[in-house]
């Protein structure tokens, strides 16, 4: 009865949240951003900043970066888009000299451009449509988060307090200093972890600018951001980031040997985020091994789409990090983790007395 009543409870919970979708979206996202800024706004309420106008200076700080960000994306996306049909040219060249290829070679038909193009608007006018209707309701979906969220963020951060001592009335007195230190520690390292992830964002963006740079690709800054962001993603991000630059620089050049090259920048770069710019920066607080962040993008696609995959992440890190405070739920906390945070098994010393040679493995290991 127990587990019927659970599989109950979860289907209604994944009912009701997609259909709230237009309600709990922008509270998702102005809970993130909140626990984002709240040490600023802590940082200048502590100058004797009014609260109203510490949490209006932090609102105007993120509404700048996002600002400059879309200035920096709207530029390289102008100069992409004015690209376009001199690039798409030349995919159609190098299109037509492989078909070439592979009809000398293997013996395949080739298509003209005629039936490509009339293949092609086909498709397009069955999904007219559709994506029409797509598009206004996420744009639509756009304005009104773009709206709302700043609201929120501004009551969460202006009536913490007040939330705070409603969350207490529901625990016993002698149990509220455990429950206050518990929402203390989820606090500080959901902050953590959120600002670690930007900055690894940031990191990962200059090192793909300036390698991009260096081998003279062109929308290198679009490229490397982008690139960055959906580094986020375990196994895929890097795949769509390098494959989409690669392929415009081959069309843009012709040269194999400089899109391999585009492509050696991202898989280095991934390299040093994988292996020592996140361990360094937020693999310390809370790490999510790849088969979880995978499957959470799935199910945020499923459930919210596109904002649902954006939260995916954030929000499993802040699942982790419950489970983490609590013994009966850590065991969760763990499935979610990193293989480094632990073994399945525990191994038995052999030898106390490792020697020289073992304490020099074991420091390097440590290391």
């Amino acid at each position: 009865m127990y587990y019927t009543f659970l599989l109950i409870g979860l289907s209604l919970l994944v009912y009701v949240l997609h259909k709230l979708d237009d309600i709990l979206l922008p509270l998702f996202f102005a809970a993130l951003l909140s626990t984002l800024l709240l040490p600023l706004v802590t940082r200048l309420e502590k100058l004797r900043w009014p609260r109203v106008l510490a949490i209006l200076m932090a609102l105007l700080l993120l509404i700048g970066g996002i600002v400059g960000l879309f200035v920096v994306f709207g530029s390289q996306l102008m100069d992409l888009k004015a690209e376009l049909p001199l690039i798409q040219k030349k995919l159609m060249v190098m299109f037509d000299q492989s078909q070439q290829w592979l009809h000398d070679r293997f013996g395949m038909r080739v298509m003209s451009k005629d039936e490509i193009i009339d293949s092609s608007l086909n498709s397009a006018k069955k999904s007219a449509g559709g994506f029409l209707g797509s598009t206004l309701s996420t744009t639509a979906g756009v304005l009104s988060v773009l709206t709302l969220v700043p609201i929120y963020i501004f009551c969460f951060l202006y009536y913490r307090d007040h939330m705070r001592q409603f969350m207490f009335r529901f625990v016993a007195p002698e149990k509220r200093t455990s429950v206050l230190h518990t929402m203390d520690n989820i606090q500080a390292v959901v902050q953590a972890y959120i600002s670690g992830l930007l900055m690894v964002i940031v990191i990962v963006a200059i090192l793909n600018g300036i390698g991009l740079l260096v081998l003279g690709v062109k929308f290198a800054i679009f490229f490397a951001i982008f690139a960055s962001v959906l580094a986020v993603i375990p196994f895929i991000g890097i795949l769509v980031g390098a494959t989409i630059p690669a392929l415009i620089t081959l069309v843009e050049t012709g040269s194999p040997g400089k899109a391999a090259a585009v492509i050696g920048v991202f898989v280095f770069v991934q390299f040093l985020e994988g292996n020592f710019i996140t361990p360094m920066i937020t693999g310390s607080k809370v790490s999510i091994n790849p088969m979880a962040a995978i499957v959470a993008l799935i199910l945020g696609g499923e459930l919210w789409g596109t904002p649902g995959m954006i939260l995916s992440i954030p929000l499993v890190a802040v699942l982790k990090v419950v489970f983490d405070s609590s013994k009966s739920t850590e065991p969760w906390g763990f499935l979610l983790g990193d293989v480094s945070e632990g073994e399945d098994t525990p191994k038995t010393k052999l030898n106390t007395n490792p020697g020289l040679w073992g304490k020099f493995w074991h420091m390097v290991k440590r290391i």
